[in-house]
């Protein structure tokens, strides 16, 4: 009798615990429902095909993504590449009155990259916070991914929404569509925000090294430097690499010295380049990049791959120069190009273009350098502006048909500097 009430009590005992995990079951299923029920619709709410005029308000910089990818882009001269210009504007570039003086706009910072190294725009966007447009190479499936993250970039990171004009290049075959599909990308996001972006950008970072993207796939470094230069409004322009960070404060100095003193229509303002060990922090003036420049931290650029390529900067007259404070910006001291010199350079919106033949490694910023020497154009080293490459370029570290490309461009370079003697015919200059 006794063991039969015992029975009786573990039966309901176990049947209420049965009951209680049924319901938490049926509980966990449900908030499963709900929050994939959410997720569907902030995901609408981002790419949902159903358009309203409330959507339409609600997102406009999806309603301009849809409208430049419906244009198909264009192609570029050579009819091997598709461009989509502005396919993201920024708030900087929408807000623009039609006409307005360009010189409102001082300065903007030009850049180009693959999805591999889009991550930089990160840090490049910590130290340079004024308006910026870059350039974007994609190929295969990486043009579907880096439409995904230029939307997802603009959208979750203020400081992108409010600064960065990006364009997009693709072979001429391949075309971007608007990401509907591409939910796994985007999952998550709307908590994580700006930092879960980047994070997912930095899964594509070793993908491939530099170059080496795919078969007979070019990298058009020269057409994405003009492609992101003439995409800006801005009266002058510094075209730099992605993983290149300016010095601090550059914009508020470059602006400061225009009052004082414009360049000439015939002058680029050199910043001298250099590039550190990638385990130190950035240098934001000319004092702390001195310091580690003496003790071996930094050196100029190119210092071990190609010497001669930065020499003619003069590094030691310019870190010797008597003002090494972080005064105001001016120029240093100024000369005329010297083969093999490529300067990275603020310019005016009539400088020259890069010459788009160009693509992969070798030759595509000298010759560009070798046109404004023969232009007539005289180069001013600034002096206390300079930019930083992240870590050191070592031999080795470079894609396998390094070597074969740059044989390839030389070639192309001997043209080129033919071309030149009928471009500028009364020009006694030659590179």
């Amino acid at each position: 009798m006794h063991f039969s009430k015992k029975c009786s009590v573990f039966k309901v005992v176990l049947s209420a615990l049965l009951i209680v995990a049924l319901l938490q079951l049926l509980y966990l299923s449900f908030l499963s429902k709900l929050h994939g029920k959410q997720q569907r619709y902030k995901y609408s709410e981002l790419f949902g095909s159903k358009k309203t005029a409330n959507q339409d308000e609600k997102n406009p910089r999806r309603e301009h993504l849809r409208y430049s990818l419906s244009t198909g882009g264009i192609f570029d001269g050579s009819g091997q590449y598709r461009v989509y210009k502005n396919l993201i504007k920024s708030d900087f570039s929408t807000n623009q009155k039609p006409g307005a003086d360009p010189r409102s706009h001082h300065l903007a910072l030009a850049t180009h990259t693959t999805i591999n190294n889009l991550h930089h725009l990160n840090s490049l966007l910590e130290r340079w916070q004024n308006p910026l447009s870059i350039a974007i190479f994609a190929h295969g499936q990486d043009v579907k991914f880096a439409t995904a993250f230029v939307y997802a970039l603009s959208l979750f990171c203020p400081q992108v929404q409010a600064l960065v004009d990006f364009h997009l290049v693709c072979l001429s075959g391949e075309m971007a569509s608007f990401p509907e599909q591409d939910r796994e990308h985007f999952a998550g996001l709307e908590e994580k925000g700006c930092s879960g972006v980047f994070a997912n950008l930095e899964s594509h970072r070793d993908k491939y090294k530099n170059y080496a993207i795919g078969n007979n796939v070019s990298y058009p470094n020269n057409l994405l430097r003009n492609v992101a230069r003439s995409g800006t409004d801005s009266a002058y322009v510094l075209v730099i690499d992605v993983d290149m960070i300016p010095s601090a404060n550059l914009h508020h100095q470059f602006v400061t010295m225009l009052m004082k003193r414009e360049p000439a229509v015939d002058e680029v303002l050199v910043l001298p380049a250099f590039e550190i060990r990638h385990t130190r922090k950035m240098p934001g003036s000319k004092p702390e990049l001195v310091q580690l420049y003496q003790v071996g931290e930094v050196r100029p650029f190119y210092d071990e791959l190609c010497p001669r390529c930065q020499a003619p900067t003069n590094y030691s007259q310019w870190v010797n120069r008597a003002s090494r404070s972080s005064g105001p910006l001016e120029v240093a001291y100024t000369l005329n190009w010297a083969d093999p010199w490529e300067p990275f350079y603020i310019g005016a919106r009539s400088v020259p273009l890069y010459d788009e033949s160009f693509r992969q490694y070798g030759f595509n910023r000298i010759s560009q350098a070798c046109e404004l020497h023969v232009a007539g154009y005289r180069f001013s080293v600034l002096s206390n502006a300079f930019v930083v490459h992240k870590g050191f370029k070592v031999q080795g570290e470079f894609h396998s048909r390094k070597d074969e490309e740059n044989r390839r461009n030389r070639v192309l370079f001997r043209s080129f500097k033919e071309s030149l003697k009928d471009k500028y015919p009364s020009s006694p200059r030659h590179c």
